[in-house]
């Protein structure tokens, strides 16, 4: 059987050379099916060296050529990973994809095929390197076009690439916080939003977030976000509460100071219910922002007495 399907793959990679655009497009609609049917046969297309000519179709102008190059990769994806990453030119062919898909279908497949890429601790570097991919990912929660389902899977693709903490800056300058909030304030959609801030709660964790932070007053939105009268999600206000966190912790000293000021009643309201209520994580993370607001309120207070009394 095995032989069988071996023979099969071989002659659809070796269509995938041929100069008529229809016996490629047909070669390529083949292995699209049966990278998804047929678990087996993904490392037998790797094995075929098939993966740098599907590649070069993600190049293509031609709708269907694109579309079903882009769904065999995310196929590929489930199981060869080591197979795609390792494959000259994949990861530019996805970036080109992202940033210029002949369809929302294509965009959607190259957002996810990185994404899954992703999940692979070690690739996070190395994907990250690559500005291009990050800046079309941004540009897709950008745009006023984009569906639903590509913008999904490219913020899960961001908050993989932010996983790893030396891709962060380099987020935040390709435009990333500005993209991030704008989302949140025009879909409202409670799983973007979600997706949105848990984007938004890595890429604080680096210094170079706080400038981006202020100049789209993304503070205000994050302790907007944590008042119980907006209704809010446990997982929105658990994101925002690590945001915060995040922002305490590697903005330094001012930074410190300036978000702890600026912590209202509803905000430390919407903090607390996140300690009593939400998930282990959110609680412990909740619990160590309460104290560190705690901690610095108690020194201003200290020192307020100490200036009164001498």
């Amino acid at each position: 059987m095995e032989v069988v399907k071996r023979r099969t793959v071989k002659t659809l990679v070796t269509k995938l050379s041929s100069v008529s655009e229809q016996t490629r497009t047909e070669a390529l609609c083949e292995l699209r099916l049966l990278s998804k049917n047929d678990p087996e046969s993904r490392s037998l297309i790797a094995e075929a060296n098939a993966i740098p000519l599907i590649a070069e179709a993600l190049y293509s102008t031609v709708v269907i050529l694109q579309e079903n190059a882009t769904a065999t990769i995310l196929n590929l994806s489930i199981s060869s990973k080591e197979d795609l990453i390792a494959s000259h030119g994949v990861l530019d062919a996805l970036s080109h994809a992202v940033r210029n898909p002949a369809s929302p279908f294509v965009a959607q497949c190259a957002a996810a095929t990185i994404f899954s890429l992703l999940t692979m601790e070690s690739f996070r570097p190395i994907i990250g390197h690559k500005r291009d991919i990050i800046f079309g990912l941004v540009e897709i929660i950008r745009s006023p076009g984009s569906v639903a389902r590509s913008i999904k899977d490219s913020l899960s693709a961001l908050f993989a690439i932010a996983l790893y903490p030396l891709n962060r800056a380099q987020m935040v300058e390709l435009g990333a916080v500005h993209a991030l909030f704008s989302l949140i304030l025009k879909d409202g959609r409670v799983g973007l939003v979600e997706d949105a801030t848990a984007v938004i709660a890595q890429v604080a964790g680096c210094e170079e977030s706080w400038e981006a932070f202020k100049k789209v007053s993304g503070l205000e939105v994050l302790m907007d976000l944590l008042d119980n009268s907006t209704g809010s999600s446990y997982r929105t206000k658990e994101n925002s509460v690590s945001a915060l966190l995040n922002l305490v912790l590697c903005g330094g000293e001012e930074v410190s100071k300036f978000v702890c000021g600026k912590m209202e009643e509803r905000v430390l309201d919407g903090i607390i219910d996140v300690s009593q209520n939400g998930s282990d994580k959110g609680k412990n993370k909740a619990i160590e922002l309460l104290k560190i607001v705690n901690a610095r309120n108690a020194r201003l207070e200290s020192l307020s007495l100490s200036s009164h009394s001498s």
